[in-house]
């Protein structure tokens, strides 16, 4: 079976025929670097991180590239309200891009090609947009002439005529048509510029990503990747400016993430609920994100809560638990039929990256697993070499959400006499009846990711989260 997926283009699921065979070559919208990456933000490079993830269990060589945007007016506005060069701005919050994306387990991408590293192709882009007569230099900006590609609106399924009536409002007057757009803007007082043939002045937003994606993937590549917001215009605009240059599809096939709500409701600063990544990350760990928006399909709105973080720390303890036991099991007798669930895992995210369905099948497993693992005759050491490894490999490899050792340091002697300590007292506490006091110890250590289990051999604890 081939891996199928939904195509926005051409709004079906299509199977997915590389260009190249065995080779992707993958294109993913990075971020514009004026302030920290919001939750929103991290959803989509999770997932796109685990689509490139998927396509390698899958055998095939990924070239992945995501942009990283550090000249636009959200950071030339930021810059002017701390009084800094605009490119401070941006290279701080790059910085900090590439360290949460860390932190959130994305591994990086083969490239992060800058905007303004590119700005001698974009020009000549632009250029050639010129000489065919899809481009136009009005005092010294550059516009796209929407007109000179009838198959625009082919993404987002807008038509032209409804976006010009919508358009005319706040249509800058120098424009042939409203719906037209900057491909490069003309220096203003105290913003950074670059030379060019039409004057000093910078690109447009857009622009950026059609060069930069086509320099280092080719004219036409596999796959587009972004988040839903960027349909119309920035992925409609791309498709116009690339294909009006080259003649050639521009990107084969685009993958588009859902929304994220808060509570059901908007993330916005003006409701108090806008959190950035990193907040986040300081709450939870990152596996325990990750499993969170793994749990909803790619494309459907991912409604964000604590309670469902919570919850999703619990089921991950699951995964985590079976596979560091299966580490530290030495005996067993009986055997366990771990390639059937891997033909089903393997079916459940061919179909569209079906990560829910994915989960699914690994956590029904996990229960016949533990069944056979903690039972009277305990699984025997092929079994359970052939379940870690595919534990490791979707779930480690793939998904990024269980870490490769168990979070214990039993060498740790502090660490280990303070919790025996608190063992103690608990104990104390529950033979003189003091049960406030035994539950609140144990409440609390969970809370900070840490269980408690009383056994007929004493009370045992582990660590389940940082």
């Amino acid at each position: 079976m081939s891996i199928a997926f939904y195509n926005t283009l051409t709004r079906t699921i299509d199977e997915f025929k590389p260009l190249n065979d065995g080779e992707v070559r993958m294109y993913c919208c990075g971020p514009t670097v004026y302030d920290y990456f919001h939750i929103g933000n991290a959803r989509s490079f999770v997932m796109s991180d685990v689509i490139r993830r998927y396509f390698e269990f899958r055998g095939y060589r990924v070239r992945y590239v995501m942009n990283i945007t550090d000249i636009d007016d959200k950071i030339i506005r930021r810059a002017n309200e701390q009084g800094v060069p605009s490119s401070e701005i941006a290279n701080t919050y790059a910085e900090a891009f590439l360290q949460d994306s860390t932190r959130f387990g994305i591994r990086p991408a083969d490239l992060y090609p800058r905007a303004t590293e590119t700005i001698d192709d974009i020009i000549s882009h632009i250029e050639g947009l010129i000489e065919k007569g899809a481009a136009y230099v009005v005092d010294g900006d550059v516009f796209f002439r929407v007109s000179s590609f009838p198959e625009y609106g082919k993404l987002s399924r807008k038509k032209v005529e409804d976006l010009e009536m919508g358009a005319r409002v706040e249509t800058d007057a120098r424009k042939e048509h409203p719906v037209d757009f900057a491909l490069w803007k003309s220096a203003k007082p105290g913003e950074p510029s670059w030379d060019s043939p039409w004057g000093k002045g910078r690109p447009g937003w857009h622009i950026e990503c059609s060069v930069m994606s086509q320099k280092h993937l080719g004219e036409t590549f596999d796959i587009h990747a972004g988040g839903n917001d960027l349909i119309f215009p920035h992925h409609e605009n791309e498709i116009a400016q690339s294909e009006a240059l080259t003649g050639h599809p521009f990107a084969r096939y685009w993958i588009h993430f859902g929304f994220l709500n808060i509570d059901n409701e908007k993330m916005s600063k003006s409701l108090g609920n806008f959190f950035t990544a990193r907040e986040i990350v300081e709450k939870y760990p990152a596996e325990v994100i990750r499993f969170y928006y793994l749990q909803t399909h790619y494309r459907s709105p991912l409604n964000f809560t604590q309670e469902g973080l919570e919850a999703a720390r619990t089921g991950l303890q699951k995964l985590q638990g079976v596979y560091d036991a299966l580490a530290e099991a030495t005996k067993g007798d009986a055997g366990f039929d771990v390639h059937t669930f891997e033909q089903r895992f393997t079916a459940a995210m061919d179909d569209d990256f079906n990560t829910p369905a994915g989960f699914g099948v690994l956590f029904e497993m996990v229960r016949e697993a533990n069944a056979i693992l903690h039972g009277p005759t305990g699984m025997d050491a092929p079994s359970r070499e052939r379940l870690r490894d595919f534990l490791h490999r979707s779930c480690v490899q793939v998904f990024g959400v269980i870490r490769e050792e168990s979070a214990v340091e039993a060498s740790d002697e502090i660490v280990d006499g303070l919790m025996q300590l608190l063992i103690d007292i608990r104990t104390e506490a529950r033979k003189e009846k003091q049960w406030a006091l035994s539950d609140h110890i144990r409440d609390g250590l969970k809370e900070i990711g840490i269980a408690l289990e009383d056994t007929r051999d004493g009370t045992k604890w582990k660590i389940t989260s940082e």
